[in-house]
C-alpha cells in the first residue's frame, strides 16, 4: 500500500493540479519554511460574496513532500470549495492524503501550504489569526 501512496505522492511532484500564477487573485501569499527553504505562493480567487474559492492555484520552489501537499491541498477545495470547509481543514486530512508516514521535519513540510492558505483566508476576510500562528518562528509569511 505505501507503493501505492508514493506513486500518487510523486504524480503529484511531477505533475502539480492547478499549478501556476493566478492574474486575478483576490490574495496572493507566500509562505516560507526557512528550517528547510521551501517556498510556496498560493494564489486565490474568491467569489464577491468571499464565501467560495473560484479558483485556486499556487506555486512552489519546494521539496517533494511540500509540492505533492500543496496540490493535495488543491484538490481537496476542489471537492468542497466553501471557505467555512477550506478554513476547517486539519492536519489529518492532509496526513490522509500523503498516506506515508512523516517525520516531525517533513510534516513542516507538508502543512506550509494548508497554513499559508489559512493565513491567506484570514486575511481576505480581515479576521485575525489565531493566537497560536501569530509571531511563528518556523513559519514565514509576505504578501
Amino acid at each position: 500500500m505505501d507503493d501505492l501512496y508514493r506513486e500518487n505522492l510523486l504524480d503529484h511532484y511531477k505533475h502539480p493540479r492547478h499549478y501556476g500564477p493566478l492574474a486575478d487573485a483576490t490574495i496572493s501569499l507566500e509562505g516560507q519554511n526557512p528550517l528547510c527553504g521551501d517556498h510556496v505562493h498560493l494564489h486565490v480567487r474568491l467569489d464577491e460574496a468571499r464565501e467560495r474559492i473560484e479558483e485556486i492555484r499556487f506555486e512552489a520552489r519546494a521539496c517533494t513532500i511540500c509540492t505533492a501537499a500543496t496540490s493535495m491541498l488543491t484538490e481537496l477545495v476542489d471537492e468542497d470549495p466553501s471557505v467555512a470547509h477550506v478554513a476547517a481543514i486539519e492536519r489529518p486530512e492532509i496526513e490522509e492524503a500523503i498516506g506515508i508516514p512523516l517525520s516531525p521535519t517533513r510534516l513542516k513540510c507538508a502543512l506550509l501550504g494548508l497554513g499559508t492558505l489559512k493565513v491567506a483566508l484570514h486575511r481576505a476576510a480581515g479576521t485575525p489569526l489565531p493566537a497560536a500562528w501569530v509571531g511563528s518562528e518556523e513559519i514565514e509569511w509576505g504578501a
